[in-house]
């Protein structure tokens, strides 16, 4: 599984807000910030912080994409 930041993305379009000013308002490590751009996984407190930052859930800021299920060579 996989996980998909591309709603907070569009939050801070939305709002006119920079991913600095998340990253100020939320105190999120540059490094945490890092992962959130490369749609890896962060704790369970990041995600907080930013929803309350933003004043929503957990699910309004991302989403789990199953993986890709394999392809099976024909023989």
């Amino acid at each position: 599984m996989k996980i998909s930041y591309k709603k907070l993305w569009i939050i801070l379009v939305e709002r006119g807000m920079s991913k600095k000013t998340l990253r100020s308002q939320c105190n999120i490590a540059a490094n945490t910030m890092t992962r959130l751009n490369k749609s890896e996984k962060v704790s369970l407190d990041v995600l907080i912080k930013i929803c309350a930052s933003l004043g929503c859930n957990i699910g309004d800021i991302c989403d789990v994409v199953p993986d890709e299920p394999a392809i099976k060579a024909e023989k």
